[in-house]
This record gives C-alpha cells, structure tokens and sequence, in this order.
C-alpha cells in the first residue's frame, strides 16, 4: 500500500521540474520516478539514459526485501503454530 502511495509522488502524472521545491527532491529519489520515466521515454521513442538501469534496481531491491520480509513473518507464524 505504502508503495501504491509512492506513485502519486513521482512523476507518472506531473513532470518534476513543475513540482516545488521539497517535493521535487522527494520525487526525483524515489522508486517510480524512474520506472515512468523509463515506460514514458520506451512509448514515445524517447532516449531513456540510465533511468532503465535504476527502474530495473529498484525493482529488484524491492523484491529481494519483499521476499525476505515475508520469509520471516512465514517463519515466525510456523514457530507459533501449536503442534
């Protein structure tokens, strides 16, 4: 949910260079700023940079620390369990 949230502060709907200041810091540095930028630049023939490289680290980033938080709560649920 947090991350659904992330998407409203990127630049999926508004250009960065539009926002103020604060928010603009914020979004240039967070998880979708390049993934839209990445989806944009491959739909419009853009060039997309380097911005492919950290849409792709991002995500993998995200699912190793998805996939390790659920591992533990899995884990733990399991050790409660009664036997």
């Amino acid at each position: 949910m947090i991350l659904f949230l992330l998407l409203f502060l990127s630049s999926g709907f508004v250009a960065t260079a539009t926002m103020p200041a604060g928010l603009r810091q914020f979004a240039e540095y967070q998880p979708f700023t390049p993934l839209a930028d990445t989806v944009r630049g491959l739909l419009t023939g853009a060039a997309i940079g380097d911005h492919a490289i950290a849409a792709i680290a991002w995500s993998i980033g995200i699912t190793v620390v998805a996939y390790l938080w659920a591992i533990r709560l899995y884990n733990r649920r399991r050790a409660a369990e009664p036997n």
